[in-house]
């Protein structure tokens, strides 16, 4: 079976609207049973919510599109996480996590639990091809090595920033439609490890500026627009930051900006910033093709 890539149109728009609504409503559920129910029925509970799943995603993949079925697949990998964690709730090994991060000390079951969740989402990929599944891939070891390597603080922006770049050249080596996702989630690693780092000084947000310019260049010397979306959203947070900290230095709806005119100059700025990048973009585009 050949990696199908989604196309973007009104209905692959509100199924997957719909895939993340049923998850936020799967994740009210689920906090909602644990508190009413002791662990044993819990487990039945999240065991009948896979069930009713992996049904639907049987028959919504024989019978309907196969966007749909993917829908379906996603959902039931999620609902197997839950149903793994409930078993592991059951058994007592849940344990209190008298940590202050989500990096913070050993987490053994966890790892164990990401492991599986790992293995059933690769599974699950292989039997689909369902592209979203890969960013589910990227997570899940994004946290699990660096939870493993690293005890919170820069040295866990550290191993992001490496794990990031590792996932770019993943990207640009495997298939086109799953390399989007690996992009996304190398550009999501990359660009939240800068602004941990840089979020503090005026300088920090001209390095954020720089790098969005980085970032544009990238994506177009790479063809992946992701690089483009995430360098123009650096930007426009540089270009909000300057904003502010030119007028009152500080941002209050209850107090009249000193200098009314520089948010404006300074969109206009943006605005043309942009458009340069873009006539630039275009140009070096028409010319690799």
């Amino acid at each position: 079976m050949s990696v199908r890539k989604p196309r973007w149109d009104s209905g692959s728009f509100l199924l997957y609207l719909g895939l993340f609504t049923i998850a936020g409503a799967m994740s009210g559920a689920y906090s909602y049973l644990a508190s009413r129910y002791g662990n044993f029925a819990f487990v039945g509970w999240t065991l009948l919510m896979l069930a009713i799943l992996l049904v639907l995603a049987v028959f919504v993949r024989r019978r309907g599109p196969w966007l749909a079925g993917g829908v379906f697949v996603y959902l039931a990998v999620t609902a197997f996480a839950a149903f793994v964690g409930a078993v592991f709730e059951w058994w007592g090994w849940g344990g209190a996590n008298k940590s202050t991060g989500p990096f913070d000390g050993w987490h053994w079951v966890l790892w164990l639990l990401l492991i599986i969740v790992l293995v059933a989402t690769i599974a699950a990929l292989r039997a689909t091809k369902f592209p979203l599944l890969v960013i589910s891939v990227c997570t899940i070891v994004w946290f699990l090595i660096t939870d493993v390597l690293s005890g919170g603080g820069n040295w866990s922006a550290v191993v992001s920033l490496l794990i990031g770049i590792v996932y770019f050249f993943v990207g640009l080596a495997i298939n086109r439609v799953y390399g989007f996702w690996v992009q996304f989630a190398s550009a999501t690693l990359v660009s939240g490890t800068l602004l941990y780092w840089w979020h503090s000084s005026t300088a920090d947000w001209w390095l954020i500026a720089v790098a969005g310019v980085i970032w544009v260049a990238t994506g177009t010397a790479v063809r992946r627009s992701i690089w483009t979306v995430y360098g123009a959203l650096g930007l426009f947070a540089a270009a909000t930051h300057f904003s502010i900290d030119w007028t009152t230095g500080n941002f209050s709806f209850f107090t009249a900006p000193s200098r009314v005119w520089v948010p404006i100059l300074v969109a206009a700025a943006l605005g043309f910033l942009y458009v340069l990048l873009g006539l630039w973009s275009s140009r070096r585009t028409t010319v690799a093709e």
